[in-house]
């Protein structure tokens, strides 16, 4: 299956990448000339075995690490072409690309509230204004009773839907989750799963969702997988998920 649409408008667009680490004879090709695409709206699985280059690829999508060669185009925007094309990285992690990863990393000596209204704050948003769009991403995440407590107080599943509202703070147009839902049963494994699709829908943000979780593998409607450095795509399930509120 092809998908690939240098045409599309906006989601995630990933031409051509290779990243190779050193050099000479000790040089080593993590990633081999990888395509991907994911459009606005859409939650795509990416999954493969320890060392297939799952972890490389999300580092130089969230411009933390700098590839080797092609293009990577986030939202309308053109980041990477042989070289970075935006110029200030940092503003650019913040401002257009949403994290959720395994552990939930909040900073443990701001509440709730602050924990995701600092990203909004940082970009220049008064504090205000950081605080409602906090409030309103905690109400539609149903953790908006927690807004006052300390992430030492929060449970596991609690944690990981504070970290999902920091990363829809400002409203990126990409959201890179990195194995969200590993320390998590089914139950709750399901329901953030849940989240990030309607996010997905009702924000039109693309989503990559790394991960080895064998109970979310079937709501996938597409799915890349990752060895040796290159990209097979997939149709997956797709299989319809719980009801549950809406978030946004």
């Amino acid at each position: 299956m092809n998908t690939m649409n240098t045409t599309t408008q906006g989601g995630i667009l990933i031409e051509g990448l290779r990243k190779v680490y050193g050099h000479g004879d000790t040089a080593v090709e993590a990633l081999k000339h990888v395509n991907m695409q994911v459009a606005p709206g859409e939650v795509v699985g990416l999954v493969g075995p320890s060392g297939s280059g799952k972890s490389t690829l999300l580092k130089c999508l969230g411009a933390i690490i700098e590839p080797t060669s092609g293009k990577m185009t986030l939202g309308n925007e053109v980041i990477y072409d042989n070289g970075w094309i935006a110029r200030d990285l940092r503003a650019l992690r913040r401002d257009r690309i949403g994290f959720v990863f395994q552990a939930p990393y909040l900073i443990p000596f701001l509440d709730v509230t602050d924990n995701v209204a600092l990203l909004p704050m940082l970009a220049g948003m008064p504090n205000a204004n950081a605080r409602a769009r906090a409030l309103e991403l905690l109400t539609a995440l149903d953790v908006q009773h927690r807004a006052r407590a300390e992430p030492s107080q929060l449970s596991g599943g609690e944690q990981q839907r504070v970290s999902i509202a920091r990363a829809l703070a400002n409203k990126p147009p990409v959201i890179l989750a990195d194995e969200p839902t590993a320390p998590l049963d089914s139950e709750r494994a399901l329901g953030v799963m849940h989240i990030l699709n309607q996010m997905a829908r009702q924000a039109h943000t693309a989503i990559i969702v790394v991960t080895h979780d064998e109970k979310i593998i079937p709501t996938f409607k597409r799915i890349y997988h990752i060895r040796d450095g290159q990209t097979v795509e997939e149709a997956g399930e797709g299989r319809t998920l719980p009801s549950q509120h809406a978030i946004l």
